[in-house]
């Protein structure tokens, strides 16, 4: 119900800022930024829960943003932003953007489909990457120095490298116990 009736409302700012540039055509700039405005109003008179006037606005507001990050050079921190913005509700953003599309013209509407795609695959590879980028050893470099008797430093890297390449790399489970084992079949080689 919520995603309907932002699906209704998502563009209410339209006639308010509706003007005709020579080249363009019909321009809407602002739309979204007026329509969260008079949301507020709207909800207030009909009497909307909290939440859902919240949706709303926020709904309508970032309609707008995954068909930017449709455009080539587009980095992680913007889609990172996006998705930070939308939280819970980035499904039913795409959702509705994908139903945003009323374009008559079948080649325009498989242009924004492949757009929107190209979006929802790029927001994916940012997720994998940033689960890459915070999976660590399951054993620490404390444990290292201990077990190899090292001091702080570049070995207890190498070796911290070396077990979660291993892990990456399916050689060894991703459990402290497998991870330990490894550990001391290959503290030889680094201390």
């Amino acid at each position: 119900m919520e995603l309907r009736f932002a699906a209704l409302v998502h563009d209410i700012g339209k006639p308010k800022t509706r003007r005709i540039h020579k080249a363009k055509g019909f321009t809407f700039y602002g739309h979204d930024d007026l329509g969260s405005r008079m949301l507020k109003s709207i909800a207030k008179r009909m009497k909307l829960s909290n939440d859902l006037r919240d949706y709303l606005i926020k709904m309508t507001i970032l309609h707008l943003r995954p068909i930017a990050l449709a455009k080539e050079g587009v980095s992680d921190s913007a889609v990172r932003r996006l998705m930070v913005t939308a939280g819970d509700e980035t499904d039913d953003l795409l959702t509705l953007c994908r139903a945003d599309i009323t374009s008559k013209n079948p080649e325009r509407v498989n242009l924004y489909m492949g757009n929107f795609e190209r979006v929802e695959k790029f927001m994916q590879d940012v997720v994998e990457r940033d689960k890459l980028k915070a999976f660590q050893s399951p054993v620490r470099g404390n444990e290292i120095m201990r077990v190899c008797g090292l001091k702080e430093g570049k070995q207890v890297g190498q070796i911290k490298s070396a077990i979660e390449e291993a892990i990456l790399d399916g050689k060894i489970e991703n459990t402290y116990e497998a991870a330990f084992k490894y550990l001391l079949e290959i503290k030889d080689d680094f201390c």
